[in-house]
């Protein structure tokens, strides 16, 4: 059979570190070995998390134009995936016989032949390749990670400051916005005294010409002023993923302003019951299928739930069911979740593979990174040298000194990263291994938040026709339903 190689790093750091050579060889002579024709090598050098995959799709733009059918061999399945997405589009060509892949390290090969529970292999390594890849996004982090550290602001500024560039470092920074500033803390003074709610304040902006920091200069809306009483940058924080960080601009208000209208914005809200706090297994997670609004779900009599449409958009033929129906029909298709034990232990073998190839990735990854590290500790202390003898100034060695420190700091971040995302690896596979089995079960002994949890991880796209609850299964949960619906896990 004619085949193809794809050998894919994810860096430059990498492929000098001869990773593509060696998996070449690898390839070339797994291929020989399984009598397989090499016509075409494919040598990808992009990130797993970033971006477009353009050598990617002209790989399946080569394979489409291909008279006859081909084999597609990679090392492992993370070096071809890193989502569901690649699996449509190879599974499609799997199907009408276009191609057969072979994953070398895991020990797999799919063609149109494959059994039920072989696909089921291929969707828990490329979930797992997922998570290990997710968990890295070395590059969007790092750069996030280094700006909060500088106290900049890596979004729009909000109203009261403008993003503008530096005249001197011509980097992007913000300033304040001397047409805006002063009316956004009027907003916090006349909220500060108890005696003006959002409404009144907002009315009184607009008189005043406060607008939107945008194109269309539209006045603030109530809600726009409410999350402006609540925003800490004013002060001189920025809010992060509900952490605090100090920035370096110039604040609009003083700290004891901020806390001040906070305090009156918590006494508003001490009375009024917050409903959405309420502890229901299907708060937020379904639409109505008759008019796409939310389902909501109340409490009658301290006892029974009770989910129906909130008719947002007018009245529809969604009807008022009991929470106990739609979780009788969750735990129905839980039951059928369950993969035979013989499968389970071949599975489980499978992945172990997979583990090891992964295993082997995160540990020529690692070392990459530590050699670049020992060379740019290398350069620093052969630049206090040259400080030393005299032969830079004291500003040549503190403007390299700071250069190069940041680069370690950089290979620092990476290398917490591949290690976080290597222990994440093992935990996402467990998981799935232990809510494949045991499904039902876990499900039943849970509390509302883990249920919640467990709907949000198996189903998507939920929605409640009549007193019917509909979804779609994610993967790999899908394959193992459709494999049950099979006699004895036979090929689809």
């Amino acid at each position: 059979m004619k085949s193809i190689i794809l050998a894919r790093v994810s860096t430059k750091e990498q492929e000098e570190g001869h990773s593509i050579s060696a998996q070449k060889q690898r390839l070339l002579d797994y291929c020989k070995k399984n009598n397989l024709q090499v016509i075409k090598i494919f040598e990808i050098i992009e990130s797993s998390t970033l971006g477009e995959r353009k050598k990617f799709n002209d790989m399946i733009s080569f394979v489409k134009s291909y008279k006859g059918k081909i084999a597609i061999v990679a090392d492992a399945v993370n070096r071809i995936q890193r989502s569901f997405k690649e699996s449509i589009v190879l599974d499609e060509l799997r199907k009408k016989e276009k191609i057969e892949i072979h994953f070398l390290r895991e020990s797999m090969v799919l063609n149109e032949n494959s059994k039920s529970f072989e696909i089921l292999m291929w969707d828990f390594a490329t979930m797992g390749a997922k998570s290990y890849v997710l968990n890295l996004s070395d590059d969007v982090k790092r750069s996030i990670e280094y700006k909060i550290r500088n106290g900049e602001w890596i979004t729009k500024a909000p109203v009261g400051y403008l993003n503008s560039i530096d005249d001197i470092t011509s980097k992007k920074t913000v300033i304040i916005d001397k047409e805006r500033a002063y009316l956004v803390k009027k907003a916090f003074e006349l909220y500060s005294t108890g005696n003006y709610p959002i409404r009144q304040i907002t009315r009184i902006l607009k008189k005043d010409g406060l607008t939107n920091n945008t194109i269309i200069n539209k006045p603030l809306t109530n809600s726009q002023i409410h999350k402006m009483l609540q925003n800490p940058f004013y002060f001189g924080y920025m809010r992060i993923k509900g952490n605090l960080y100090p920035h370096k601009y110039e604040p609009v208000i003083d700290e004891y302003l901020f806390n001040k209208c906070q305090q009156i914005r918590n006494n508003w809200h001490k009375k009024p019951f917050k409903y959405a706090s309420k502890p229901f297994v299907f708060r937020g997670l379904i639409k109505c299928d008759y008019c796409d609004c939310s389902i909501t779900t109340d409490r009658k009599k301290n006892m029974y739930n009770y989910l129906y449409c909130t008719k947002y958009k007018g009245n529809c033929k969604g009807e008022r069911v009991k929470e106990e129906v739609l979780l009788d029909q969750v735990k129905e298709l839980l039951k059928n979740l369950i993969i035979p034990e013989e499968i389970l232990i071949d599975l489980k073998e499978r992945l172990q593979k997979s583990q090891e190839a992964k295993k082997i990735y995160h540990k020529e990854s690692i070392e990459n990174l530590r050699k670049e590290y020992d060379k740019i500790q290398n350069r620093l202390d052969n630049l206090l040298n040259m400080r030393l003898d005299q032969r830079i100034t004291q500003s040549e060695y503190d403007k390299k000194a700071y250069e190069l420190k940041q680069s370690q700091y950089d290979l620092d971040l990476k290398l917490k990263q591949h290690t976080e995302a290597d222990e994440k690896f093992g935990i996402t596979v467990n998981y799935l291994l232990n809510l494949a089995s045991r499904a039902y079960e876990l499900f039943e002994s849970s509390k509302i938040e883990q249920k919640r949890q467990l709907i949000n991880f198996l189903l998507s796209n939920l929605r409640l026709k009549g007193k019917t609850l509909l979804y779609e299964v994610n993967k790999p949960f899908d394959a193992i339903l459709n494999a049950n619906r099979c006699s004895d896990w036979l090929p689809e």
